[in-house]
Parts: structure tokens; C-alpha cells; sequence
């Protein structure tokens, strides 16, 4: 038996009222998302009708509509026309004045071309509103479940490379969790709604289907209350986008829209996203450039080459401590086929899931150390990657989570990576460290105290290796190229700000300058070096010196260490902008440069 999912919102009695007493044909579907989002709001339904006020339109319009609705252009122009139609018949009813219809017509005609934008915004979309819009764009009629099953199943069949993918720069995940959000709200509309039916029911009667309030009588009400709202939610939600959408990414065609439950990665997004707000207080704040990423071609082969990857995809089955781990990550499953032949943008979210899935576990290992922010996995993961990529030490970290003073410069400077065979960490030898401290000496003591902060970093550091995202040889560790990628995905999950080099040569000088000045000096000059040579030398820092403040005497270090030509400072110490930063550089080089704008000794 078929379950009714029709909202008691007076959609009928609103378009007949409009073709007889106006001759307006309003669009079915504008009518019904507007007249459902106005009463899940709370509106007033005494006169048979959800009754609009201007707040109330504004929050439909701008906020609910857009991310749950997939109008063609002449559905979206007919918002002002329906709400006046609904003013209109509610006027008519003796519930509204003419002065307070005027302000919804204007408030609606006022919100359109906002309406229209926010339909458009790429980070509104959710699967439905993305799958909708495709069927339409293809001619398949989104009212007719069997042609939209029909085409569903053609994109499903298409090898991985040829499915179509979201709009830059939004990413899977992104309509994953949008998707899983406006679903939350939508659900929670709803049971608001169900509440108001059964304590405050209003006098034309129960908004929501009478199986909602049934489902109070069964055996597991709660149970059954959930899964009558969720059928409530599938229809609304397939009606104004594509019908027997719902059922079918639920079902047959999940993979064509996995949810955020199948992206472990997500969970350590979120993470990531709270370790750079602790230190800059912005998510659009961005972290360096990674000096180099994997071509396309070359990422499942690194995939392939690192241990747990391999027996995820492989050798799980019969191992009791990587089983939930394969399944999490989608072996077998959903994983396979990307193992075997997955498109780059699907082997780098299964590398950041089989990434964030180690990092979950690495401190409920056997043998894993105290916890300690300073060992844990997410802080570790981000400081490499904060760090630009480059190169760390295990014991120079280790005398950091010691206490020793350590310079900003020496914390962040790279570390040569020896050609080390895989074993077990050792600490370095007392004059080692005392090299890398840049120490007078280091003594066996502290060599010993150093070693219990080593050996916890390093039993971190090696489990996260054993993904192929990360490496250790000797006391050297980072990220791989394939775990340079891999985390740049999780930080765009988790709208954290992390551009590519070739993002990073786009910007203008001054946001080039903003962005660098508290990056780690490598990191600052190899931008500033390559940003200029991209814009043909000279010229290019000229502009960047022309950004730069005169007082911030480590910046200027960082052109100084950049190699700014000597021939560019000259030409630029008596310019308004440039010439402060010029003039403090040259003096750093030795050269007379004075600031009264007299001709230095020597020159004429």
C-alpha cells in the first residue's frame, strides 16, 4: 500500500483560486516549495493556507529554498508572483490588509535576483540539487522516476573517469556534507511540524500525513516515527528536484552520492580545520604551497606501493585488527573499483580516508605513548604540512616538546633526509644533536631525556608511514608527495585555506606578501622567488617590494634570502611605496643607503 506523503499546504485551492479569480497559471512546483517551507517555518495555517509575513519570506527565499529546490529559470521568476497570489487569496480571506500585502510582494520582488544567486552558488548544491539539474540538462523529464532511474543508471554504468564530477572547487565531499546537512534541517522541520500537529493542532487540521501520528500507536514508535518522516522528507525533496531521486541514491546508485559516513577523511577534516583555527583564528588564513604534488598518472601507483593500503585492498579479510579499517575505507565495496582503476581525484580521497582511518587509531595502538598533543596524530599531520612540506626532525621536535628555546628559524628550517633503510628510530649521537640545536654541546643525559620525546614521535610517525602519506629515515620525517596530496583534499574538506603552487603565482603581490609573512622562511622564499620569476624577474619584485612593510624586519629577511637583485632596491630606495624596504635591504648587503633621499658615497 502506497503511504500518502502530501502536506496538508493548500497547494490545489492556491493555483485553482489563481487561474480563476487572476487567470494566473503559477508553476506547481514554485507553489508547493514555497507554500511547504512557509508552513515547516511555523506559519499561521488558520486560513487554510500557510500565511506569509515578510521575516518569513526572507527565510525561505534566502535560506531554505536554494538548498533544497532545483527551479528552471522560469520557476525562479515566478516566486513574486506566487507569493502575491498567496497574499492575495489570504487577503481574501480576511487575514491579511492590503498595506501588509504590498510589503511581501515588494519583500519577494526585492529577494528574486538574491534568490537567484544563491540557486546558482555552487556551495548550495547538495546530491539531489546536482543529480536534478544534470537530468535536466540532459532532456530527461524529472518528473518521471523510470526516466530518472534510466539515467542514473547510464552515468553508474560509465567508467569512473567519465562520470561527471562537481563543479570546481567544490569537491565530493562537499555535496556529501551538504547534502547530510539540509537533510538535518529538513528533519527537523519536520518534527517541529509533527510536534505542532499533536500539541497545537491548527484548525484546518494536522499539517503532516496522518501515518506520522499512526506511527505513535506501533510497537517502536520512535522507530517508526523516523521512518515515516524520512518517507515525508524523500518525497519533498524529490519533488522539487527529480522524483524517485531519493530511493535511487539510496539504493541502487549509492555510489554515484556517498554520504559523509562512506569519507572517513571527514572526521579528520574537521580536525584539521580546529588545529588552524588555534593558530590563526581563520580558516581562509592559507598554508603554504606543498613544493611538489603527484602528476595524476602517478598516484595510484603510489598508492599501491605503500603497505596498508595493500592489505586494506588485499589481505584484510582474515586480519583482525585491519578488517574494520578495510571496511571503513570501503573493502570490499565501494573501494574496489577505485583500487583498480580510480580516477585521481578518487585514489587521493581514498588515500586521505586510509590516512585519517591511521590517525584515528595510532594512539589506541599496542605499544602507542601517553597521549600528548605533541604525539598526536592530527597535530603532527598539520604541523608538516604548516611547515610547507618540508622536511622535520624527530629530535629537534622531541627538544621542542622538552622545553629547550629553539628559534622560529631553526624550528622551521628543513632537515637533509639521509638515505636511511627502514628500522627502528634511534636518536641521534650527542654531537649530531647538538648540530641539529645548533647547541655548544649536548650531554648524554640530555641525549637520554630527549630520547623518551623522540621515541613517542617516532612510534607516531611510523604507523601514519605505513599509509604511503608519510616517511621516516633516520630522524628525518614528512609528508610524501602522495601525503601532500592526500591532506590538501582533507583541508579543502575542511575549508581550510591550502593553495597549490600554481594558486599561489595567481595572486597579486600584495596578497602573495599578506599570505607569506608568517610562513616558514623556506616556504616564504622559495613563493617570493618563483612568484617573481614567473612575472619575468625585475619587474616581478619590483611589485612584490612595493608591498612589503618597511618595519617588518623578518620579511625583509625573507627577500634578502630570496635573492631580490641588488639593481631593483637601488632603482626603487627613493619610491614613496618601495623605497623604505629597498633602503633597510641594502644596508643589510652593506651598501650606503640613507634615507634623506642624499646620493650615496660614491655614486654621482
Amino acid at each position: 500500500m502506497n503511504r500518502s506523503a502530501a502536506l496538508d499546504v493548500g497547494r490545489e485551492d492556491l493555483l485553482s483560486w489563481a487561474r480563476q479569480e487572476q487567470g494566473a497559471d503559477l508553476p506547481p512546483r514554485t507553489a508547493d516549495a514555497v507554500l511547504t517551507l512557509l508552513a515547516l517555518r511555523g506559519a499561521d495555517r488558520r486560513s487554510g493556507l500557510p500565511e506569509p509575513t515578510p521575516p518569513l519570506v526572507a527565510e525561505v527565499l534566502r535560506d531554505d529554498l536554494p538548498a533544497v529546490a532545483d527551479l528552471a529559470p522560469a520557476e525562479l521568476d515566478a516566486i513574486p508572483a506566487v507569493v502575491a497570489a498567496l497574499a492575495d487569496r489570504v487577503r481574501a480571506a480576511g487575514r491579511l490588509n492590503g498595506k501588509r500585502r504590498d510589503r511581501l510582494v515588494a519583500a519577494a520582488e526585492d529577494l528574486l535576483p538574491a534568490v537567484r544567486e544563491a540557486c546558482a552558488d555552487p556551495w548550495n548544491l547538495t546530491w539531489h540539487r546536482w543529480y536534478a539539474a544534470l537530468l535536466r540538462a540532459d532532456g530527461v523529464d524529472t518528473g518521471d522516476p523510470g526516466a530518472v532511474r534510466e539515467r542514473l543508471a547510464a552515468l553508474d554504468a560509465l567508467p569512473h573517469a567519465s562520470r561527471p564530477f562537481p563543479p570546481p572547487p567544490l569537491q565530493r565531499t562537499d555535496l556529501a556534507r551538504r547534502t547530510f546537512e539540509v537533510r538535518a534541517a529538513l528533519t527537523e522541520r519536520l518534527l517541529g511540524a509533527f510536534a505542532r500537529d499533536v500539541d497545537h493542532p491548527s484548525p484546518p487540521g494536522p499539517l503532516l500525513p496522518a501515518a506520522t501520528r499512526d506511527a505513535l500507536s506501533s510497537g517502536d514508535p520512535e522507530r517508526a516515527l523516523a521512518e515515516e518522516l524520512d518517507h515525508v522528507a524523500d518525497a519533498l525533496l524529490d519533488r522539487w528536484t527529480a522524483e524517485g531521486l531519493s530511493a535511487a541514491l539510496d539504493g541502487p546508485y549509492a555510489r554515484l552520492a556517498p554520504g559523509p559516513e562512506t569519507m572517513p577523511h571527514l572526521a579528520l577534516a574537521d580536525a584539521l580545520l580546529d588545529q588552524h583555527l588555534d593558530y590563526t583564528g581563520d580558516s581562509s588564513v592559507p598554508l603554504p604551497p606543498p613544493p611538489a604534488l603527484p602528476e595524476p598518472g602517478e598516484l595510484l601507483g603510489l598508492l599501491h606501493a605503500a603497505p596498508l593500503p595493500a592489505a586494506l585492498a588485499t589481505g584484510a579479510a582474515d586480519d583482525e585488527e585491519l578488517r574494520p579499517l578495510a571496511e571503513r575505507c570501503g573493502f570490499p565495496g565501494h573501494a574496489d573499483p577505485v583500487w583498480v582503476s580510480g580516477t585521481p581525484e578518487e585514489v587521493v580521497e581514498l588515500a586521505a580516508d586510509i590516512l585519517a582511518l591511521a590517525a584515528e587509531h595510532s594512539a589506541s595502538a599496542e605499544g602507542a605513548p601517553a597521549p600528548d598533543e605533541f604525539v598526536d596524530a592530527v597535530h603532527v599531520l598539520y604541523a608538516c604540512y604548516d611547515r610547507g612540506c618540508t622536511p622535520d626532525s624527530v629530535a629537534r621536535r622531541a627538544a621542542d616538546a622538552a622545553g629547550w628555546p629553539m628559534t622560529w628559524e631553526l624550528e622551521y628550517s628543513p632537515v637533509p633526509v639521509p638515505p636511511a633503510a627502514p628500522g627502528p628510530y634511534t636518536t641521534p649521537s650527542t654531537g649530531v644533536l647538538a648540530e641539529l640545536l645548533r647547541v655548544p654541546a649536548v650531554s648524554e643525559r640530555e641525549r637520554a631525556e630527549l630520547d623518551q620525546h623522540a621515541q613517542a614521535l617516532a612510534f607516531t610517525v611510523d604507523r601514519l608511514s605505513r599509509t604511503g602519506c608519510v616517511f621516516r629515515a633516520g630522524d628525518a620525517f614528512g609528508l610524501t608527495p602522495l601525503g601532500a596530496a592526500a591532506l590538501r583534499h582533507v583541508l579543502h574538506a575542511g575549508h581550510v585555506a591550502a593553495p597549490d603552487q600554481e594558486e599561489v603565482l595567481a595572486w597579486d603581490a600584495a596578497t602573495l606578501v599578506a599570505a607569506a609573512q608568517p610562513w616558514p622562511p623556506a616556504a616564504a622564499v622559495t613563493a617570493l622567488a618563483r612568484w617573481a620569476a614567473a612575472r619575468g624577474g625585475d619587474p616581478g619584485w619590483r611589485e612584490v617590494l612595493a608591498s612589503v612593510p618597511a618595519d617588518d624586519a623578518g620579511f625583509l629577511d625573507r627577500l634578502d634570502e630570496a635573492g631580490i637583485p641588488s639593481a631593483v632596491l637601488r632603482g626603487a630606495r627613493h619610491e614613496p611605496a618601495a623605497g623604505a624596504p629597498a633602503r633597510a635591504i641594502l644596508r643589510r648587503r652593506g651598501e650606503d643607503a640613507p634615507d634623506d633621499g642624499a646620493q650615496p658615497h660614491g655614486t654621482g
